[in-house]
């Protein structure tokens, strides 16, 4: 059954994959498009934050109902929102049409990794779930080139272009060759739960994106629901994210390095083209093939992993070897300056890249080889949730550091506007004065993250190494 679905996932893996990183390279652009530069943080941080928020509930739906009609709902989500972006007249309405995409994008990713879940054993899982990140991080690889073609040659709407095709095949395929058993048990949905953790992790990404003088208000507002949100998990019949599942080591550590290695990428690869561009002076399209290497590294990482993993049945040594790479080269990666060698920058790139995939999807495979079958889509939501959350705060965090150095650091008299808006016109202009206030304003956050793999590194020293189970849940 594993070969006969893997078409399909796979599929779906790109879907998901590709909007994550084409927007990218074409910020610059659309802030030009629409105007508030001060709001591309929020091109991202809306996706990421709308597919965190959505991942424990479609994770939870496919336990209750099947993965099979959960997924085909995600995909026409993504679909949909994805032609609203590509219709937006406005920054606010784009955000808006990238909040209903990523509630369908983080049904993508949950649904591919649990219905594999579901019919290929842990022990021979590694391999399928090395082929599932080689297929991300190619995708990964594809869009910031999608997107820096379309800024140069085309318009940024274009970068939209390619879901809706890709979404239908996604749909024929899946609809075709994945057949799986329903559920036999249905307990009561925890909606009030599923509600209260999302305000939670909203409320943790507006924290992360500055909100300045509601900060108070918001900060206690997600206390408050997190707490609400604790109570109801610990009597709801079946909480969205059941709490049980962090008492056990196999579920607990992998999800606090999943958060580390999320804030530290996504922070790192969103806004490393911005910095190329606006710093170096460099197109789109050159960009976007510069932080190509970080995704080659992690392509090259994960599928040479995953296959060692299904050869020897061990998995330990991945990621601590991974976090204590990634580590280093994030190091490297915050020295960069405007007079840095490609060739420097390229090498600090290709280490981040290696690190992380040997990290990502091993995460993955250890939270679900301890998960008992009635919550492994629990579990598997519950890694991938929390990198989301680390994604959706990094790039919050990141972004809000970079525009706040940069307006600081821009030399007396300049037009404050600079601050707010770029079209690729001034990109090509810009005195020199501005782009080094931008190198010094960007460079220095990329390091400031490395410290966070670095406790991920001792996190995955103390991640157990229990046998990788050699049986599927659901047998062909």
């Amino acid at each position: 059954m594993a070969r006969r679905v893997l078409p399909g996932l796979t599929l779906v893996m790109l879907l998901g994959a590709l909007d994550q990183t084409a927007m990218a390279p074409a910020l610059p652009a659309v802030a030009a498009d629409l105007g508030r530069l001060d709001l591309m943080p929020a091109v991202l941080t809306a996706y990421l934050a709308a597919a965190t928020v959505s991942m424990p509930l479609h994770g939870k739906l496919g336990d209750r109902f099947g993965r099979k009609p959960v997924l085909l709902g995600a995909i026409g989500v993504f679909v949909l929102g994805a032609v609203l972006c590509a219709t937006a007249t406005s920054m606010p309405q784009l955000v808006a049409w990238r909040v209903l995409q990523g509630a369908g994008g983080g049904g993508l990713m949950i649904g591919a990794q649990a219905v594999l879940g579901e019919v290929v054993s842990p022990r021979e899982r590694g391999r399928y779930l090395g082929l599932l990140g080689g297929v991300y991080a190619v995708a990964a690889v594809g869009g910031p080139v999608l997107g820096g073609l379309a800024v140069d040659h085309l318009t940024w709407r274009w970068i939209f272009a390619i879901h809706p095709p890709l979404g239908v095949v996604a749909l024929v395929v899946v609809i075709r060759t994945l057949q799986l058993p329903a559920p036999a048990r249905r307990p009561p949905f925890d909606v009030l739960g599923a509600l209260l953790l999302a305000l939670t992790v909203t409320g943790v990404v507006l924290l992360g994106s500055g909100p300045g003088d509601l900060a108070p208000l918001v900060g206690a507002a997600t206390v408050l629901a997190a707490a609400c949100w604790l109570l109801t998990a610990r009597r709801a019949a079946d909480p969205v994210l059941p709490l049980r599942l962090f008492r056990t080591r196999s579920i607990a550590i992998p999800t606090a390095i999943s958060v580390l290695v999320g804030f530290a990428l996504f922070g790192t690869v969103s806004y490393l083209p911005a910095f190329l561009q606006v710093a170096r002076g460099i197109s789109a399209t050159q960009a976007a093939l510069v932080v190509t290497v970080l995704m080659v590294g992690v392509l090259t990482a994960t599928v040479a992993s995953g296959r060692i993993i299904t050869r020897t049945g061990r998995y330990k040594a991945f990621p601590v070897a991974g976090t204590a790479v990634a580590t280093l080269g994030l190091a490297l990666l915050g020295t960069v300056g405007r007079e840095t060698p490609i060739p420097l920058v390229l090498a600090a790139l290709l280490l981040v890249g290696v690190g992380v995939g040997l990290v990502m999807q091993v995460m993955v495979l250890v939270a679900q080889n301890g998960a008992e079958h009635r919550d492994l889509g629990a579990a598997t939501s519950a890694v991938t949730f929390v990198r989301q959350i680390g994604a959706s705060v990094g790039v919050a965090v990141v972004g809000a550091l970079i525009t706040s150095r940069f307006a600081a650091a821009l030399p007396a008299g300049t037009d404050p506007r600079v601050a707010t808006t770029l079209s690729p016109e001034q990109l090509a202009h810009l005195p020199d004065t501005v782009r080094e206030a931008f190198a010094t304003a960007a460079a220095p956050v990329f390091g400031y993250v490395a410290p966070l793999l670095a406790l991920a590194c001792v996190l995955a020293i103390a991640l157990p190494a229990h046998p990788l189970r050699e049986t599927a849940h659901v047998r062909s």
